[in-house]
């Protein structure tokens, strides 16, 4: 059967029909699953007929040998669902998405066999390179029967399949563009092929190639994409496959959020002139866990945070916004919708989804976390520290341990003994570096090598000796792999070796700690731990008890969205119920971490956090989202 929509020079046609697609971009592993009909129905509501999804090849193939299609990862059931609500599905496979999403959704254990340098080593990303290209196939050879059993010309709803993700941004290898391609219809895609690239010659010239429409990405300036489309994107409909109406956030820096006015101009601008559109985002969602990827413009490393919500139409926890509102009224000129809350009834929708309310979430026990086995068991000892990847690490924190003799370094001018620095050669991301059980320092990869000063505490590491054996005990933290530009399939943890004195020092014991899956192991060390006492207690950020396991318990009275509150603690992981909300960083914006319905039980619910700078005083439910990046001088 023929593809259900064609391209001509004045639109698509689908099934024949002149057609104007209005989309929205809904990640279905950025949503729980027993929410997606939901979301689904909220993008109905706001007026579209087509929904778009990338595909996330690390949470359907988080380590060799491993395929997985359930529960988060149940592309298939999430694409029936929008069927059955009617909807279009555009389907954005990859291999590389971008979407601020870990490692631009290729999965460690593929990148980590690719060279830090992407000029020199072995396997070559997002090239025609035969190593490359043999994994991406065999990933394909599971993913695309997935999609293809669901497209239109055999009965499902995938009318669209893209090639690639905005190629033009990184490479040149019309080859590799090719592969992919003929890939698609070799395993039986037949609806419509596509690219999305930046609005511009220089990106187009990269990322198109023949027989495969090409799209364009942008949030401004629709005026000129038009102009622009009429000399690089000739005699072929408009398309927006990417409507950036909002933007994503970068821990410690200001929350971005955009106009609904602008926002809405340029969506008028489009519908009026026939372009199709996808919004980038229509609902953002949450990057549970530790799946937020980020970005390292200019050598310097920008985590994202575990929101989403990108301040699109439909909120975070699925709230619709006055920008929903906004582009509902502009799609309601060219297409008939009900009134919205006539609309939103039919569709069995609230406008706000009910929420816990707000209320104290007591701190009832603080465990420190170095004198638990999580700590002192044995691991296998490796000649170099080994980076993430080695280790089958996909996301998480690295625990270094072995024995080094300090010897000292001359003498200050005060007659203190002098050590000199402990140098993370290559470390990503962050590093906290104990001795003897005191924190030494908190190193990150603003600067290399890292260097921890362990001049001040020379005489308590040396004891009254000229040289001493001391135990360093090194956590490594992913704050998680660069999603585009050059640096995408960076290794973590330290790459280069860790210097002292005169040498490297080699044969690390080295312990993964996957966060994410380890939500029963570190409840039971909370459980059986001893816990810190008041006085103990009295200075948050003591060291003595850092990092620690922090529990706390709240009752509900249904099974409702809520936001945890976070603002008093310091920085790390939280758990619901054993769930694995998401990383935390009281430099902000985020200060509240969304915990969806299914989540919760009626009763009282679990919160374990792992904490590593700062203890808190107490925790809280919010009644909705804060978004706050304190002073470093004044909230210190």
């Amino acid at each position: 059967m023929p593809a259900l929509l064609e391209p001509t020079p004045e639109g698509f046609l689908r099934d024949g029909v002149p057609h104007q697609i209005v989309s929205g971009a809904v990640h279905y592993f950025r949503i729980h699953p027993e929410l997606w009909r939901d979301r689904l129905r909220r993008l109905v509501a706001m007026g579209c007929d087509t929904v778009e999804t990338y595909v996330a090849w690390n949470i359907h193939q988080p380590a060799p040998g491993v395929t997985t299609f359930e529960g988060i990862a149940d592309l298939g059931r999430f694409l029936d669902i929008a069927a059955e609500e009617g909807l279009d599905a555009i389907v954005r496979p990859g291999p590389y998405i971008c979407a601020e999403w870990e490692n631009g959704g290729f999965p460690g254990w593929v990148t980590g066999t690719a060279p830090a340098d992407r000029r020199a080593g072995s396997l070559r990303l997002r090239t025609s390179d035969p190593e490359y290209v043999a994994l991406v196939d065999a990933w394909l050879d599971e993913l695309i029967p997935v999609i293809a059993q669901r497209q239109a010309c055999r009965g499902g709803n995938v009318v669209m399949v893209q090639v690639e993700n905005e190629y033009g941004s990184y490479g040149d290898d019309a080859a590799y563009l090719a592969h992919l391609r003929d890939g698609l219809r070799a395993r039986g895609i037949e609806e419509l092929l596509v690219t999305s690239d930046g609005p511009a010659r220089m990106w187009l010239t990269g990322g198109t190639i023949p027989d495969v429409l090409g799209t364009v990405n942008f949030g401004s300036r629709t005026e000129d994409v038009i102009e622009m489309a009429a000399t690089e994107l000739p005699d072929q409909p408009l398309m927006c496959m990417e409507f950036w109406n909002g933007w994503f956030d970068h821990w410690g820096e200001e929350h971005h959020d955009r106009e609904a006015d602008s926002a809405v101009h340029e969506l008028s601008v489009m519908l009026e002139a026939g372009m199709s559109v996808n919004f980038y985002m229509a609902h953002g969602g949450t990057n549970f866990g530790l799946t937020a990827g980020a970005n390292n413009p200019d050598g310097v490393l920008q985590p994202t945070t575990t929101s989403y919500d990108y301040d699109a139409p439909i909120a975070e926890d699925g709230g619709l916004t006055a920008k929903f509102r906004g582009f509902r009224e502009v799609i309601a000129r060219h297409r008939e919708l009900p009134p919205l809350e006539e609309h939103l009834e039919q569709l069995g929708l609230s406008a706000q989804p009910v929420r816990l309310p707000a209320a104290d979430v007591p701190v009832a026990s603080v465990v420190p976390l170095r004198p638990t086995e999580l700590f002192t068991r044995e691991a296998p000892v490796h000649p170099g520290p080994p980076t993430f990847e080695e280790l089958g690490l996909e996301r998480g924190i690295l625990r270094l341990a072995r024995e080094i003799e300090m010897v000292r370094w001359g003498r200050a001018e005060d007659g203190s003994p002098q050590l000199p620095p402990l140098k993370l050669h290559g470390l990503h991301d962050r590093a906290w570096v104990f001795v003897d059980g005191t924190l030494a320092g908190i190193a990150d990869d603003a600067q290399d090598p890292a260097v921890i000063d362990l001049s001040p505490l020379a005489e308590r590491i040396l004891a009254g000796q000229e040289h001493r054996t001391v135990r360093v005990e090194i956590l490594v933290e992913n704050l998680g792999r660069v999603n585009f530009g050059p640096y995408v399939g960076q290794r973590k943890g330290i790459l280069g070796g860790i210097w002292q004195g005169v040498r490297f020092h080699d044969g690390w014991q080295a312990d993964p700690w996957p966060l994410e899956d380890m939500a029963a192991e570190l409840a039971g060390l909370a459980s059986a731990g001893e816990r810190a006492d008041a006085a103990a207690l009295a200075d948050p950020a003591a060291s003595e008890i850092l990092p620690a396991l922090v529990t706390a318990s709240f009752a509900a009275d249904a099974a409702r969205d809520t936001f945890l509150d976070v603002s008093a603690a310091g920085h790390g992981v939280a758990y619901v119920n054993g769930f694995c909300v998401g990383r935390y960083w009281g430099i902000g914006p985020q200060q509240a971490l969304y915990v969806p319905a299914p989540v919760i039980r009626e009763g009282e619910n679990e919160v374990l956090l792992l904490e590593l700078e700062r203890i808190p005083a107490s925790l809280a439910l919010a009644d909705g989202p804060i978004w706050h990046t304190p002073d470093p001088v004044t909230e210190a």
